[in-house]
């Protein structure tokens, strides 16, 4: 299972990307893997300025639909529009080309408060 350790996490197994004031987000190799074929992702919240831990989107996989939560407040600045004609790279790769969306960080202090790749491995157990 990987767990790049150069990105940050969450409990709700998304992943953060931080380059300056912009994070890019998706999720993690283990979500993908326990929700299954990813069928559709949805982000309706593109230009919109939320709050950390606001619903920003949902993932659809074959047997279930699941919430995706903000990791950071911010405006999501752009969507990984390729995920509309292939959801399925959220699947084959998650830290890649599977990227959900990009947000405009509003409260830098709020990073310090995401998981290293030490801490979610506990999470995960692995």
């Amino acid at each position: 299972m990987s767990v790049p350790s150069n990105l940050k996490y969450t409990e709700d197994h998304e992943w953060v990307l931080i380059d300056g004031d912009i994070a890019t987000v998706g999720i993690t190799e283990f979500a993908q893997g326990e929700l299954g074929d990813i069928v559709y992702v949805e982000v309706e919240s593109v230009d919109e300025t939320l709050e950390r831990h606001a619903i920003f989107g949902t993932v659809e996989a074959v047997k279930t639909v699941s919430d995706l939560f903000l990791p950071l407040s911010g405006e999501i600045i752009e969507f990984n529009e390729s995920l509309e004609s292939e959801p399925e790279k959220v699947n084959s790769d998650p830290y890649g080309e599977g990227w959900m969306i990009k947000i405009k960080i509003s409260n830098p202090e709020e990073v310090e408060d995401l998981l290293d790749d030490a801490a979610y491995k506990k999470i995960i157990g692995a």
